[in-house]
């Protein structure tokens, strides 16, 4: 029986932090599905269909093109909705403080109450705990050099937004 986890996200824009988690749940399940998720919650600056291109730029730039990670949408219902048409048994997420943890938790007990769906919390690698898609969008509208934070994907792309 193979694995899969879904890494969902708003990946408004996907950072470098992102990317570390990604690369590191692909090693550790035969399926890896990264999500963009819609956040009604939060003001968008790029659309979904962009988004979704933009991870598939950036884990192209990392050679993480083939194999085992499908990159898709999800804008309607329920994320273990998602979960359970794919056969996912875990839904991956990485966290960078103590914040993160009390956000993600009450979630991940709804998540495995609705669908029996385990959620597993990773910690960036510690170059990249400090950065967040909103503080990349904030650094990129005031004009400020986002290319430590994002693949070159992403910067380029800001870098043409903000022209």
């Amino acid at each position: 029986m193979s694995s899969v986890a879904v890494v969902p996200g708003s990946f408004d824009p996907i950072t470098l932090g992102h990317i570390d988690v990604i690369e590191r749940a692909a090693t550790l399940f035969d399926e890896l599905h990264v999500v963009v998720v819609h956040n009604p919650d939060k003001h968008a600056l790029i659309p979904i269909a962009h988004r979704v291109a933009l991870i598939e730029k950036s884990l192209e730039e990392r050679g993480l093109t083939a194999g085992n990670i499908v990159i898709n949408s999800w804008s309607v219902g329920l994320l273990v909705d998602y979960c359970t048409d794919v056969g996912a048994s875990a839904i991956v997420k990485g966290i960078r403080s103590q914040v993160d943890v009390a956000y993600e938790t009450p979630m991940a007990i709804v998540n495995r109450n609705l669908a029996g769906v385990e959620t597993i919390f990773l910690l960036p690698d510690p170059a990249h705990a400090h950065v967040s898609s909103s503080l990349v969008r904030q650094v990129s509208a005031l004009g400020g050099d986002v290319a430590p934070y994002v693949p070159k994907a992403v910067a380029e792309f800001l870098k043409h937004t903000t022209d």
